[in-house]
C-alpha cells in the first residue's frame, strides 16, 4: 500500500517545530506520529507537505493511495478499521477526516475531492496534534499506548541488579542499553530505554520516560515523567514533563518543564526554563499564523524551541517562551518571549543570526554526532530563513 500522510493548515500553529519537518515527524510519547502509523500498518509512506520541505520528506504517488492525517495519533482500533477502507471510502473523528483512500489523480486535489468520498465515522478518543503543547498533553497516554506497541511479544535485557526498582515490569531495555546505580520508579508510567543509550550512576527516574537510542542521561539527573527524549540527546539536571525530538542536550544543571525541543538544540549549563507563572494564570504562547500571543488554556506551559538553536549559561527563559529555529541567546535577562528565527542577542537587543554562522556551527554540532549537514540541509534552512523574515523587526 502506498500511504501519505497529509497535514492541513492547522500546521502552522506547530511551527517553528515544523518549519524543519512534516507534522509526522513531531514525537509524543515513546515514538513519533510516523512511527506510531508504520508500526501498525505496513506500506510505503511518503509526506504531502509543504513545497520547501519536499527535497528532503518527498511525496510518492501511486495508482491506490492511502491518505492518512498526520495530525491523528493511532491506535490498534483506528488502525484496523483504515486497512479495511477501500477505493473512494474514508473516515472521519469528530468531523476531522483522519484517512482517505484515492487515485493517484484525486490525491492533489484533496481536500477539494472530499464530498466524493463516501465517509465512515471513528468513535474512540484519539490524540489530535494541533499545536505544539498538544505533544506534551498527548503524552502520558501515548506513551501507554507506544509501550505496549513497541514491546509486544518481546523480552527486555537484563537490568542489572546494581539499580533500585520499582515496578521492573512496566520498564524495557534494549539490548546494548547502559543503566547502573540509578533509582527507577516506573509504577506511575513506563520506562523505555533504547538501543545504545545510558542512564549514569546516581540518576532519579518516574515514569513515564523514553529515552531514545544512544541518548545518556547524566549523573544525578532528576527526571520525571512523561519525558520523551529521542536519539542521540544527552540530558542532565531535572526534566518534567517535556520533549526533546532528537539529536539535542540540555546536559547540565537547570529546570526544564512542559517544554519541547526541537533538533540540534542546546541548553548551556544553569539555564533555566519556567512552565508556571507567579499569579498561576494560563499561559500566553505565541502563534504564528494569528501573528499575536494565543491562549493556550494550560496553566503550566514551558519552552518552545526550534531546530538549530542554542541557548548560552544561566540563560533564564520565562513561561511560554517560543524561539524559533536557528537562533543564538546569549547575555543575562529573561530573554523576549517570542525570539524569531535566526536571532543573534538577548536582553541587550537582537540582530540577524547570519545563515554562513548558523552553517558553520550546524556543520561542527552534525560533526560530533557523525552526521552531516548536506546541501539539502542549507537548502531548507535557506527556505526557512527567507519565510521567517518577516518576523525579524530589529
Amino acid at each position: 500500500m502506498n500511504i501519505i500522510l497529509f497535514e492541513t493548515d492547522q500546521r502552522n500553529c506547530l511551527l517553528p517545530l515544523c518549519y524543519t519537518r512534516p507534522v509526522a515527524s513531531l514525537r509524543t510519547g515513546i515514538l513519533t506520529i510516523f512511527e506510531k502509523w508504520k508500526l501498525r500498518l505496513s506500506g510505503n509512506y511518503s509526506f504531502k507537505t509543504e513545497l520547501y520541505l519536499k527535497e528532503k520528506f518527498p511525496l510518492t504517488l501511486a495508482e491506490d493511495n492511502l491518505l492518512i492525517s498526520a495530525h491523528i495519533c493511532p491506535n490498534d482500533e483506528l488502525a484496523k478499521q483504515v486497512k479495511e477502507l477501500k477505493s473512494f471510502e474514508g473516515i472521519k473523528w469528530q468531523g476531522i477526516p483522519v484517512a482517505l483512500r484515492v487515485p493517484a489523480a484525486q490525491v492533489k486535489s484533496y481536500p477539494a475531492l472530499s464530498e466524493t468520498i463516501k465517509w465512515d465515522n471513528f468513535d474512540g478518543h484519539l490524540d489530535n496534534i494541533r499545536y505544539a503543547w498538544d505533544l506534551n498533553e498527548a503524552s502520558g497516554n501515548q506513551f501507554q499506548l507506544d509501550f505496549e506497541l513497541v514491546t509486544a511479544g518481546r523480552q527486555s535485557a537484563p537490568l542489572s541488579g546494581s539499580n533500585n526498582v520499582i515496578a521492573p515490569e512496566n520498564i524495557f531495555v534494549e539490548e546494548g542499553a547502559r543503566v547502573e546505580f540509578a533509582t527507577i520508579n516506573a509504577s506511575a508510567g513506563p520506562v523505555y530505554v533504547g538501543k545504545g543509550a545510558e542512564i549514569m550512576e546516581g540518576a532519579l527516574i518516574r515514569g513515564p520516560l523514553a529515552l531514545g537510542e544512544h541518548s545518556v542521561v547524566n549523573l544525578g539527573s532528576k527526571i520525571y515523567g512523561p519525558v520523551s527524549i529521542g536519539p542521540y540527546c544527552r540530558v542532565g539536571g531535572e526534566i518534567s514533563h517535556s520533549i526533546l525530538i532528537g539529536y539535542s542536550n540540555k546536559g547540565h544543571d537547570g529546570f526544564l518543564g512542559h517544554s519541547v525541543l526541537g533538533e540540534w538544540c542546546n541548553l548551556g549549563a544553569g539555564t533555566n526554563v519556567s512552565n508556571l507563572k507567579n499569579t498561576y494564570d494560563k499561559v500566553k504562547v505565541w502563534s504564528y499564523p494569528e501573528g499575536k500571543f494565543v491562549r493556550t488554556g494550560l496553566q503550566f506551559c514551558g519552552l518552545i524551541m526550534g531546530d538549530h538553536s542554542k541557548a548560552g549559561i544561566n540563560t533564564m527563559f520565562n513561561t511560554g517562551t517560543v524561539v524559533g529555529v536557528g537562533c543564538n541567546i546569549h547575555g543575562a535577562g529573561f530573554p523576549r518571549q517570542f525570539v524569531p528565527s535566526f536571532s543573534d542577542g538577548g536582553v541587550h537587543g537582537y540582530k540577524v543570526h547570519q545563515l554562513k554562522t548558523v552553517f558553520g556551527t550546524a556543520a561542527q554540532v552534525m560533526a560530533r554526532r557523525s552526521t552531516v549537514l548536506t546541501d539539502a540541509d542549507q537548502r531548507l534552512l535557506t527556505a526557512i530563513f527567507d519565510k521567517s523574515a518577516v518576523s525579524r523587526k530589529f
